[in-house]
């Protein structure tokens, strides 16, 4: 039976063209323009640490001086060298970490090896473990090599594979960074957070970091960094803005605690810490302080920004358009066949025959407009990543995208040819034939 129904809806399709093409057409540019902007949604709102996001929280203290305070502002998103030194000693999180982006030459000892220039991150020994990162080869360093700001670096798969041919024979090796040696103790596997919500002010997508160190041993080297900076009053010291004592904000930091009640607890701890800071004159302005987990983050740093919202909005807009337009072309097109529908009405076909029929016209339909919509999506896809935007790589669409961009239309299809299909229904055979 279903086979008569696809047959009869390919002779209802090819004796009217001009109506086909403007149903394909009206489908086809809804699914398109939708699964466009849901693609470019669903990359940006991605959980970039699936089943660990509500453990890990960032810290915010606000250490800056009374100019331009104004009350119930939002604190600095960093922290100086002195507090997030003093919370990583206190150490009131089952884990902890402090950490920092830079930009760093190096070249290894190798005879006749070229110098490179890598993206890193300063980091303590927890930072490992909280962020899950993949370890291939080798260990990464204790709190005992924190504490000793011991000279050794862990990298990337591709960095150790473009340095020493083979990721295991990394480990052990030699390099040099800024003129200064340190030992490889580990090699990650490809690794990203997209987004890379640790440290927004280092980019919030596509950020290939592949060198990975202590920060203990970076300050100790005198490294410099790269991000954002927030200084104030007599700002950084004689010894530069990376100072222990400078005024300066520009260290992340973050902790893992295990329930909402350690959440609560530790944020009463910061508190505490804030409190007694501004008591020995270090902090001049009230407590404020922030305690977010991983979506809180997001949201708060507009990792999805409100463009990208409002386009996916108008986007399933524009599709319920194209569907009351395919469903007027539908609907007139039943119309228009009601002497046909009688005619067959009269030979023995019931309602329900019937309403089949005109539905597997529209589930055609649906799939002729949904695979114009894919060819749409995937060029517009492609005029994406043309963009100047940090996330324009990203975005891809995967299988399951795929899948849903095929039921969206078919189901879509189906739905508007809904109220078409009963109307053929209501077609008089009697009428009909009399007319006839």
């Amino acid at each position: 039976m279903f086979l008569d129904h696809l047959q009869s809806a390919l002779r209802a399709l090819r004796n009217s063209p001009v109506l086909t093409l403007l149903m394909v057409l009206a489908l086809g540019l809804g699914i398109g323009a939708c699964m466009t902007t849901l693609t470019v949604f669903k990359v940006l709102s991605a959980d970039p640490i699936p089943g660990k996001g509500h453990l890990l929280h960032e810290v915010q203290i606000d250490a800056g001086d009374l100019i331009g305070y104004q009350p119930g502002q939002e604190p600095q998103f960093q922290l100086t060298r002195f507090d997030a030194e003093a919370l990583l000693r206190e150490a009131k999180a089952p884990r902890q970490t402090l950490m920092s982006g830079a930009q760093l030459g190096l070249v290894s000892e190798a005879p006749g090896a070229e110098p490179a220039f890598v993206r890193a991150r300063y980091a303590s020994a927890d930072f490992f473990p909280m962020f899950e990162a993949p370890l291939l080869h080798g260990r990464t360093w204790t709190a005992e090599e924190d504490r000793e700001a011991a000279r050794v670096v862990v990298i990337g798969e591709r960095l150790a594979a473009q340095l020493f041919g083979e990721p295991a024979a990394a480990v052990g090796q030699g390099l040099l960074l800024r003129g200064q040696r340190v030992q490889v103790i580990g090699v990650l596997k490809p690794w990203k957070l997209s987004p890379h919500f640790i440290d927004f002010t280092n980019g919030g997508f596509e950020v290939n970091t592949e060198l990975w160190l202590p920060f203990s041993s970076a300050m100790a080297m005198k490294f410099g960094r790269s991000g954002m900076m927030n200084c104030w009053g007599d700002g950084p010291t004689a010894d530069g803005p990376l100072a222990l004592n400078a005024k300066c904000a520009w260290v992340q930091y973050w902790v893992e605690l295990p329930n909402a009640a350690a959440a609560a607890d530790y944020k009463h701890y910061l508190e505490r810490y804030s409190e007694a800071q501004r008591s020995s004159g270090r902090f001049q302005r009230p407590v404020n302080v922030r305690l977010r987990n991983v979506p809180e983050v997001l949201e708060h740093h507009k990792a999805v920004p409100d463009d990208v919202r409002l386009q996916t909005f108008l986007a399933f807009g524009f599709l319920g358009v194209c569907l009351v337009n395919m469903a007027g072309l539908l609907l007139a097109k039943t119309l228009r066949r009601a002497g046909e529908i009688g005619v067959r009405r009269a030979l023995g076909a019931s309602r329900q025959t019937v309403f089949n029929q005109f539905l597997v016209e529209a589930g055609l339909v649906g799939l002729l407009g949904t695979l114009l919509g894919l060819l749409l999506a995937l060029a517009g896809l492609w005029a994406v990543r043309q963009g100047p935007s940090s996330y324009a790589q990203l975005v891809q669409m995967d299988p399951a995208q795929l899948g849903l961009t095929l039921l969206l239309g078919l189901s879509a299809a189906l739905l508007a040819g809904l109220l078409p299909a009963w109307r053929a229904t209501l077609v008089s055979p009697a009428l009909q034939l009399k007319v006839q």
